[in-house]
């Protein structure tokens, strides 16, 4: 199911929790609209690539991790492992991760799977790109349901190890709203590091 992914170089990928909103983003980003959305988490379960012919350049929206209604762990631990092997494999193509997160709930969510002996999905896969040289955006999503943005904001800094004030990590956080199409903090954001990368020609896609 993981080896699906076209023959292009470049490569930016969307990764998160379930139902978060990565395949509306998706659509947002590609203007296309097969992508798979679902009231229920779970519904992407293989990647979906979008790739422009003419270009040597696909982005990806990995299916989801953690917990999914009606999905059994031992299926969500395996798409957990596929999605590490697949950034592992693909680490030096990947210009851009963008992590979502659903601004109205990731910080009750990470800190209920905060402990001595757990790491919060979240949590654990901004450090897992990190440590794997991807430069990461967190799309904080959903953040129309949010009334004290400038704190929640601060907030999910902090669960990340990052010094709030979350405005001075603007090429990190981007608070957008997909589904209403206000993801120009995202954009800009990806453009930062690709434009670190040399890629300022794929501008044209975000």
């Amino acid at each position: 199911m993981f080896d699906t992914r076209p023959d292009r170089e470049a490569e930016v990928v969307l990764v998160g929790r379930s139902n978060v909103g990565k395949s509306t983003l998706m659509r947002e980003l590609t203007g296309h609209t097969k992508f798979d959305t679902g009231g229920k988490p779970g519904v992407t379960r293989k990647p979906n690539h979008y790739d422009w012919t003419a270009e040597d350049f696909v982005i990806t929206d990995l299916p989801g991790f953690g917990f999914m209604s009606g999905v059994d762990e031992e299926v969500r631990e395996e798409i957990k492992t596929n999605i590490v092997r697949y950034l592992e494999t693909y680490a030096e193509n990947v210009l851009v991760a963008i992590l979502v997160v659903d601004g109205k709930s990731a910080v009750d969510i990470i800190d209920r799977h905060s402990g001595p002996d757990e790491i919060p999905y979240d949590v654990e896969m901004y450090y897992f790109l990190e440590d794997l040289g991807i430069p990461t955006v967190v799309a904080v999503n959903k953040m129309d349901k949010v009334d004290d943005r400038d704190e929640r904001l601060d907030e999910i800094c902090d669960r990340l190890g990052l010094y709030p004030p979350w405005k001075q990590w603007q090429d990190v956080i981007a608070p957008i709203t997909a589904k209403n199409g206000r993801i120009g903090p995202l954009n800009e954001a990806v453009r930062t590091h690709l434009h670190e990368e040399r890629r300022d020609d794929l501008f044209k896609f975000f």
